[in-house]
């Protein structure tokens, strides 16, 4: 079959793909399967969300090449279709906080009042602990954490921060982590740390960034 206009045709199919970005929910749903293969209801209830508006988000994804599924008995479990649709949301994302001054006032206001303290970098971060020289800790949920985690992380969810905090040994900087940059998860669990004494600091991204890096990742056992 002849396409008269073939560049045209293919902006066409590009725009698909960016059409089914350009939600936010769509993208919250792209920052939960980065952690890992999720079922539809397991993604509602993490949102907050009903079901039935879940699965519509979630195929207009799966229609863009964006995500996949594979049925397991009575659930469908969704999965990013492969690394490419972290670097396509990091680009998004870079843009946005480059070019648009909401998100740089978003950051300063809500973030930057959290932890202004220059995060930790991947780089840096795999020195520390090759020199045991810092307590990693990985803030994400308990199911979130099973689907993998950066070694050697110990995985204290954001509700224990406080507890754990009081038999963390406070002369070892802790380094957290959780879903992305812009996860306040890691930002809260500083700053509480912080509160009681303890020198912390972020990592500067997630656990998605780390494994998209092509970095270890550590199963459970």
């Amino acid at each position: 079959m002849s396409i008269r206009n073939p560049k045209q045709a293919l902006y066409e199919q590009f725009a698909i793909v960016a059409k089914a970005l350009g939600h936010p929910l769509r993208l919250e749903l792209i920052e939960h399967l980065a952690q890992g293969s999720r079922s539809v209801e397991a993604l509602a209830a993490k949102l907050g969300q009903p079901i039935a508006n879940i699965s519509q988000h979630l195929q207009a994804l799966r229609r863009a090449g964006i995500v996949s599924a594979e049925r397991d008995g009575k659930y469908v479990h969704y999965s990013l279709a492969d690394d490419s649709v972290l670097s396509a949301f990091a680009s998004v994302r870079s843009v946005a906080e480059r070019h648009l001054a909401e998100v740089d006032r978003i950051v300063r206001d809500c973030f930057d009042a959290r932890d202004d303290i220059q995060p930790v970098t991947r780089e840096e971060l795999q020195a520390l602990m090759r020199d045991g020289l810092v307590t990693l800790i990985d803030v994400r949920p308990a199911d979130e954490f099973a689907l993998g985690h950066v070694p050697g992380a110990i995985n204290v969810p954001l509700g224990e921060i406080k507890a754990w905090s009081h038999c963390a040994d406070p002369g070892r900087e802790i380094v957290a982590y959780c879903r992305g940059p812009w996860c306040v998860m890691s930002f809260e669990a500083v700053a509480a740390l912080r509160s009681v004494g303890h020198s912390a600091r972020r990592l500067e991204d997630g656990m998605p960034e780390w494994k998209a890096a092509g970095l270890p990742v550590e199963m459970p056992a």
